[in-house]
């Protein structure tokens, strides 16, 4: 029912937002007119994960992977290479076969589960061939084949990203044959170029940050510590985001109330993540203590 909770925190937030802002409409740019419009449907398609308004779209996925992973978990921990090869056929089959799950006014999930599970099940592995002892690396970065591939892949991709900036140098030196494949970059079924930007990116950082405690370092903290309450930590920042568009609206615009806003959020959500964290230790010790 969390969903059910911050859509309703989430209504209350944004009506009084719109009232201090005259310049936007908050409420039509989060997504709530359907709501205001069938109220009563809205909440039925809200329990069934259809109803999802702005910045809300990946908490259904993130339901819906949990509720699977009980599933999953035990054939991940004993055979992870049938359930990688699964799941990357489903992967493939969803954009062709159009698997997806029904939305709203007869349109489908923005975040296409049936795409998206290979993100989880590829983090899910990832994880547990991490924790299994691996040889050490002998040869430099640079001697790298993997390495080298992901670096490259990388720059390419940053290169044809920064060209969108200027159409006309984009079409000058994009090959036909290469745009044809590449797109539509689709976001809803996690278009292939996405997926190996993100293992890439992954990849690369892993391989680069020493591995000498650097997360031990105040700022690392932090953001582990955030991770490990993320649904909470994101429930928050979609809170957050239309009192963050209203500080901006009524400061103008201006650089430095973006900045002052973003940085602020950032802080409030740093301090949620520390007072679950004390919540949970002295839940512990109490328990401890019972005993």
């Amino acid at each position: 029912m969390v969903h059910i909770f911050l859509l309703a925190l989430l209504m209350g937030i944004v009506f009084f937002a719109n009232s201090h802002v005259e310049t936007r409409d908050l409420v039509q740019e989060m997504g709530l007119q359907y709501f205001l419009n069938n109220p009563q449907q809205a909440l039925m398609d809200e329990l069934l994960l259809r109803f999802k308004p702005n910045l809300t779209d990946p908490l259904p996925l993130y339901i819906l992977l949990l509720l699977g992973l009980p599933l999953v978990l035990p054939m991940l921990l004993r055979k992870p290479g049938y359930v990688v090869g699964l799941s990357v056929v489903v992967y493939l089959l969803a954009p062709w076969l159009q698997w997806n799950l029904a939305g709203t006014d007869g349109g489908v999930w923005f975040f296409n589960p049936m795409a998206w599970q290979l993100l989880f099940i590829l983090g899910g592995a990832a994880a547990i061939h991490g924790q299994r002892p691996g040889a050490p690396q002998p040869r430099p970065l640079t001697r790298q084949p993997v390495f080298i591939a992901a670096l490259t892949y990388l720059m390419v991709t940053g290169l044809i990203a920064v060209s969108w900036k200027w159409p006309a140098m984009h079409e000058a030196f994009m090959p036909q044959t290469l745009a044809e494949w590449l797109y539509p970059i689709s976001k809803t079924n996690l278009s292939p170029a996405r997926l190996l930007h993100f293992l890439a990116l992954a990849y690369v950082t892993a391989r680069l940050l020493p591995d000498n405690g650097w997360t031990q370092h105040w700022l690392a903290r932090q953001s582990c510590r955030m991770g490990r309450y993320s649904l909470e930590v994101f429930c928050f920042g979609v809170l957050l985001a239309p009192l963050a568009d209203m500080l901006n609206a009524l400061g103008a615009n201006a650089l430095a109330m973006q900045v002052f806003s973003a940085m602020l959020g950032v802080g409030l959500m740093m301090l949620l993540g520390a007072w679950l964290d004390f919540n949970k230790r002295l839940n512990r010790s109490i328990v401890v203590s019972a005993a």
